[in-house]
């Protein structure tokens, strides 16, 4: 009987992982990436996976496994290659043994992303292969494919997806595990794995001669295939792409690429010849069609479909069909563009809640980070000043206080979660320490990796297979790379957290703050009754609006708490000035 289930993008990845035998998968979470390690890790038996401390760190320990001999998978989202473009640069000139697959999800629309940058340039950046999916069957089999083709060709293989491919669900096809790996395991060949100048100059042309031979693989892979149907329209696509152009297009032949990178040039301009009108349907740059252009090949492509943001078949159908009524289906109103938006706030409890209002109140610069609390750019917070990538906050404060220097001075904080201080945010401190600044930063430590879903981190305690691990000390780090303030506050005592923050901002040194408190979400957090507001002492002022929670609402005159959405944590009794809400109890580690 064929095993069949309802998958996602990721868990398909992730059972592909299972059934090509890979025996080693490392990432660092990061949405829209994260449940790949997530659903691997139910194969622990057979596949070794972490959660390494960030992307550099994931790849260079796939990097080691693949050199072992064993397959091997490492997994990130399409920013995350930004971070392991270094090893991953080099790893193309020295090849793998056992094979090696890339996985970036990249983000179009930006769902939970700082940018939209379009991963596919990559593999021509680096000359290595790559290979898109369509759908979750794709997904699960394309990983056994692009390992294949790595082992084949001495090649790392990217595989690219995209958030609605990750996220959504199609039925997929299970197949059972094949153990693969190279018997001899790792073998000593400097000229091959040591990439010192004389090596790499050996290496490049290697590289070269590799890159033509994927492309006359490109021309005869299943991967790439020919859908004929009616010849007056033709399309090129590739990914998610494909299923809009199916839809919107049934009757037109496709040309579907599924190894998207090297390009197959003699069946895109045999496919070409066939057709009366050719276009090029893909999200974000047109990295397709500028290679198909250069072929000498005319197409339809940027020039009317979008080059922002997600495609869907409204968007493939207006762009390419516009008006007309003989080919156009009515489209049906689209009722969620009737609901209001939603401003997106913390949770309820959240400890990083009482941090971001106290740094309102003091008025002072905030650099952010990336993380749960990004959201305290948010009014009525309102107070982050920068955002730029993981680890950045640390180095922005230090760059302000440079910039601006004495008026400045004591009026800037970073502000850094756990996970994302580990993951880059120890360097910055250090730069700080050598250069003689006098920052301070501020570490969020909700004890878990809230943003992407509660992943452990090297401050919890335990690893992502469930085994119990060394904790790594925030405060003993802090003081190794030299910096001799480090406090202890806890979020929610509000009149503490800003004793602290602003003794350390009258400070003329460096100095790091450490806010401790769980998340409350977090399963072993007891949710202790809600609060209440006593309608006779409310004055209707609003004060308690201020520190954004979900649970405070207003109406009829006063506030109100909500009582399913309030976990008691106190923050608001200590905000209203009236004494009007009054605290049963609250949260406690």
């Amino acid at each position: 009987m064929i095993d069949k289930q309802l998958l996602s993008g990721n868990e398909a990845v992730a059972r592909g992982a299972y059934e090509a035998g890979v025996r080693v998968a490392t990432a660092y979470p990061g949405t829209p990436s994260t449940e790949i390690l997530e659903n691997i890790v139910k194969y622990k038996d057979d596949i070794y996976c972490e959660w390494s401390p960030n992307e550099k760190v994931a790849m260079e320990v796939a990097i080691g496994s693949s050199f072992g001999g064993v397959r091997s998978l490492v997994a990130m989202k399409h920013v995350g290659l930004n971070v392991a473009a270094d090893p991953f640069m080099t790893l193309s000139y020295t090849g793998v043994k056992g094979g090696l697959v890339i996985v970036t999800a990249d983000d179009p629309g930006m769902h939970s992303s700082q940018n939209e940058q379009d991963n596919r340039h990559y593999a021509r950046f680096a000359k290595v292969p790559m290979v898109e999916p369509a759908d979750s069957q794709e997904a699960k089999d394309f990983v056994g494919k692009a390992l294949d083709i790595s082992e084949e060709f001495d090649t790392p293989v990217i595989l690219r997806t995209t958030t609605r491919i990750s996220h959504a669900k199609t039925v997929t096809e299970l197949g059972e595990r094949e153990e693969k790996s190279v018997p001899e395991g790792f073998v000593r060949d400097p000229g091959k794995f040591v990439m010192v100048p004389d090596n790499a100059r050996k290496r490049h042309p290697v590289i070269e001669e590799r890159l033509k031979e994927l492309a006359e693989f490109a021309e005869k892979t299943e991967l790439n295939r020919i859908e004929w149907e009616e010849k007056e329209i033709g399309i090129i696509t590739s990914g998610v792409a494909y299923n809009y152009a199916r839809e919107v297009f049934p009757e037109a032949s496709i040309l579907k690429l599924g190894l998207t990178y090297p390009l197959p040039e003699k069946k895109i301009k045999d496919f070409a010849a066939e057709v009366s009108k050719l276009y090029i349907i893909e999200e974000l740059d047109p990295f397709l069609e500028e290679q198909i252009r250069a072929m000498g090949i005319e197409v339809t492509g940027k020039d009317k479909l979008p080059i922002t943001f997600e495609l869907n078949t409204k968007i493939v159908r207006d762009s390419l069909l516009g008006n007309n009524s003989d080919i156009l289906e009515k489209e049906e109103e689209n009722e969620s563009d009737e609901l209001p938006y939603r401003t997106p706030a913390l949770c309820p409890g959240c400890p990083h809640r009482g941090v971001f209002y106290t740094l309102n109140k003091l008025g002072v610069a905030v650099t952010g980070d990336i993380g749960c609390y990004a959201l305290g750019v948010v009014p009525p917070l309102s107070a982050m000043d920068s955002l730029v990538c993981m680890g950045a906050s640390i180095g922005n404060a230090f760059g302000l206080e440079l910039a601006l220097g004495d008026k400045i001075k004591g009026d800037v904080v970073g502000v850094i979660g756990d996970s994302t201080f580990m993951h880059s945010g120890i360097t910055g401190l250090i730069d700080i320490v050598y250069n003689k600044g006098a920052s301070t930063i501020i570490i969020l430590d909700n004890r878990i990796t809230a943003m992407t879903g509660h992943q452990q981190n090297p401050v919890t305690g335990k690893t992502l297979m469930g085994e119990e691990t060394e904790i790594i000390d925030l405060a003993k780090i802090s003081e190794a790379v030299g910096v001799k303030r480090v406090l202890t506050v806890d979020p929610y005592n509000l009149d503490q957290t800003k004793k602290v923050i602003q003794e350390e901002l009258d400070s003329d040194e460096i100095s790091v703050i450490i806010a401790r408190r769980a998340c409350a979400l977090l399963k072993y957090v007891e949710r202790k009754p809600p609060l209440h507001v006593d309608s006779e002492k409310c004055k209707n002022c609003g004060f308690c609006l201020e520190i954004g929670c979900p649970a405070l609402v207003q109406g009829d005159g006063q506030s109100r708490i909500d009582d399913y959405l309030c976990t008691g944590c106190g923050v608001c009794v200590e905000v209203c000035p009236f004494d009007a809400i009054e605290k049963d109890g609250g949260i406690d580690d």
